[in-house]
């Protein structure tokens, strides 16, 4: 399987991580929200914690976006189109709000320009697939003007992402199914002559590929979570492969189940039949994150995007774009049709 190259890209090992954020975890935890003060430029970024969970074939992708709430009152992670093979969620400081203003700054809001690539961007992540450099890109230029209107010194971790997208699609030219995790680091600068005013900078993102493998490597469950000292426990694919009790007696239930859980395991996921492995999905993770808000969804490469469970938040529908006046009523949205007042 051929890789996409990516300028930064790190192939990380989260678990050599986890220690670090832990010990900052004491801290920054369980102040979730980074505020800046001043009275006419206050500004409060809330984060979404969560775990995404992908099982990926040939042509059909089938996802979950589970809630792990950081403290009362944090959003969940959010599932927003990003162009015609991609869909992003989003995770860290996904909603942000300015307190004069009477609704918050939603980074899944206002995006419809990253499917068309913008030819003044081509190049600036060097060898990076143009389509992830737009992605990328658009939402570096929404978290700048919001990050940079917080002027206090943050206690926030050094090494977690201030925000991170989870890329889930189908890359270019039959590349095939992929998952990326987009990682937006920040640094702060006091500025001497202002006193304790600091300046507050978003990173470029940061790019890691979790699926495909390398060439030859057992093809399992995609699985990442923000932030990664509050995701506790094993993965799904590592309860599966220890034969977890409760997982195991939903899988025997049913002959389908078994099969596909029995390909997920030797690591042959990509064997496993897309519909199957969704169900079993669909009532596995009640089990395992018992009364948890989640999400799960299809992507096929040739169909688009489905809901198997959709959000619990009721979602406008969107105006359609100039590019969309073709789009068909029927053809697969992120958007739940909100039900017309009675």
């Amino acid at each position: 399987m051929r890789m996409r190259r990516v300028y930064l890209l790190r192939l990380k090992r989260r678990g050599a991580a986890c220690a670090v954020l832990a010990l900052a975890a004491v801290v920054a935890w369980p102040a979730m929200r980074l505020v800046a003060q001043d009275q006419d430029d206050e500004i409060v970024a809330t984060l979404a914690g969560g775990r995404v969970i992908v099982h990926a074939t040939a042509e059909n992708i089938a996802f979950a976006a589970i809630n792990e709430p950081l403290e009362n009152g944090t959003v969940p992670p959010r599932v927003v189109s990003l162009d015609s093979h991609h869909v992003g969620v989003l995770l860290g400081s996904s909603e942000w709000r300015i307190p004069a203003e009477p609704a918050p700054i939603r980074m899944d809001k206002g995006l419809s320009h990253i499917a068309v690539a913008d030819p003044k961007y081509q190049g600036a992540y060097n060898d990076t697939e143009s389509d992830l450099e737009t992605i990328g890109v658009a939402f570096l230029e929404k978290l700048t003007p919001l990050a940079a209107r917080l002027h206090h010194k943050l206690d926030f971790p050094h090494d977690q992402p201030l925000f991170e997208l989870v890329v889930i699609g189908f890359g270019p030219r039959d590349y095939g199914p992929e998952v990326w995790t987009l990682e937006y680091g920040m640094t702060q600068s006091m500025i001497a002559t202002r006193g304790e005013y600091w300046q507050t900078k978003v990173m470029r993102p940061r790019f890691e590929q979790l699926y495909p493998p390398e060439k030859k490597a057992p093809k399992k469950l995609a699985e990442t979570c923000y932030p990664s000292s509050a995701c506790k426990g094993p993965q799904l694919q590592q309860l599966l492969e220890g034969n977890e009790p409760s997982l195991a007696k939903l899988s025997d239930s049913d002959p389908r189940y078994l099969k596909a859980v029995d390909f997920v395991t030797k690591g042959q996921a990509q064997k496993a039949a897309s519909k199957d492995f969704a169900e079993f999905l669909r009532a596995a993770i009640p089990i395992v994150y018992p009364g948890r808000q989640f999400v799960l969804g299809t992507f096929e490469e040739q169909r688009g995007f489905n809901w198997i469970v959709p959000p619990e938040e009721p979602i406008e529908r969107a105006q359609k774009q100039p590019e969309d006046k073709n789009r068909p009523a029927e053809a697969p949205t992120l958007r739940r049709r909100v039900d017309p007042p009675r």
